[in-house]
């Protein structure tokens, strides 16, 4: 809730995620069609992994592959709650080794432009160093031609969030940064009709649409890696990166869910917002003072699929709802 002009309150219903064909989720509908489940996991015993305590390697469990050397695994309940989790980190690698990537191959090619969404998520967290070298870790998704397409970045000597295409132009800065403490829900939705990426991080988006690939690479997707890259080659850190629950979903969605961000309420009584979605897709934002009832208030195209909009009619009402949809 946010105050406004006046003295009353505005309250702001972010209905994010609307289908292209305008779905409500603010009307108590049966709501849209389930994600399909692509491969998920949370690395459970019961799943056919082995307990934490015996130490195995996650390579070579249930089809989780790898390429390189260095600590990976299972532990008890570094989610409390959660039971195990993996990692890949920690112990040093082969001296001659500066990668290590783990995977599970999928091999998914979306069926066309009316289901072309993929979604992967996962629970993660970067753990620091104690040996004062500090690495980097990486999720990167490639397609089934083994050909790297993009990656997300997290560099544990600055803690910032990087990101990589496939151009060649090497890592650039999202603006963001985590915390060795906290936990992230991570989110990349892919789609890969419109060539389009998109990565959340607890519901904060850190890198607006981004093409999956700059150079006519195949738009399918194999696997997405997690990946131990040593800083300084024969100095690993003791950091390691954990992660559970892991999902490729296959979403019913024609493209990327919109997701409106607040800015807030201006000196005048108008409200701002931000809506990030897709490049080169048109976009709605309603508003609705009964989330019954919902009129237009504007359309765009935003050519980096970021939008920043401001209500000017805010200021003549007591409440305000407002919901983004893409219009197909």
């Amino acid at each position: 809730m946010r105050e406004r002009a006046g003295g009353g309150e505005m309250v702001l219903s972010l209905a994010l995620g609307l289908l292209g064909g305008g779905a409500d989720l603010c009307r108590g509908q049966s709501g849209p069609p389930a994600a399909t489940v692509i491969y998920a996991t949370g690395f459970e015993v019961e799943e056919g992994y082995s307990a934490a305590d015996e130490l195995l390697p996650l390579r070579g469990q249930m089809g989780w592959i790898g390429e390189g050397s260095g600590g990976n695994g299972l532990v008890t309940n570094f989610f409390e709650g959660f039971g195990q989790q993996a990692f890949v980190g920690f112990a040093p690698p082969a001296p001659k080794d500066e990668l290590l990537n783990i995977w599970r191959p999928v091999i998914y090619r979306p069926p066309g432009p009316d289901q072309p969404v993929v979604k992967f998520s996962v629970l993660m967290q970067v753990v620091d160093s104690t040996n004062g070298q500090y690495d980097d870790f990486r999720w990167s998704a490639y397609n089934s031609a083994g050909w790297r397409l993009f990656t997300l970045d997290f560099d544990n000597s600055t803690a910032e969030v990087n990101y990589v295409l496939d151009d060649g132009a090497g890592y650039k800065s999202s603006g963001f940064g985590f915390s060795n403490d906290a936990i992230y829900l991570l989110e990349i939705f892919m789609d890969f009709w419109n060539n389009n990426w998109l990565a959340i991080m607890n519901g904060q988006v850190v890198v607006d649409s981004q093409p999956i690939t700059t150079v006519n690479a195949r738009l399918d997707l194999s696997d997405v890696d997690a990946v131990w890259a040593i800083r300084q080659k024969g100095w690993p850190g003791d950091n390691y990166l954990l992660f559970d629950e892991y999902w490729l979903t296959a979403e019913p969605t024609t493209s990327i869910p919109p997701v409106l961000e607040v800015i807030g309420r201006r000196a005048d009584g108008q409200f701002e917002l931000l809506l990030h979605g897709e490049s080169r897709l048109k976009y709605a934002i309603d508003v609705s003072t009964d989330l019954v009832t919902w009129a237009g208030l504007a359309t765009n195209t935003p050519p980096n699929g970021v939008w920043q909009f401001v209500d000017s009619t805010a200021p003549d009402y007591p409440l305000s709802f407002y919901r983004a949809r893409h219009l197909p």
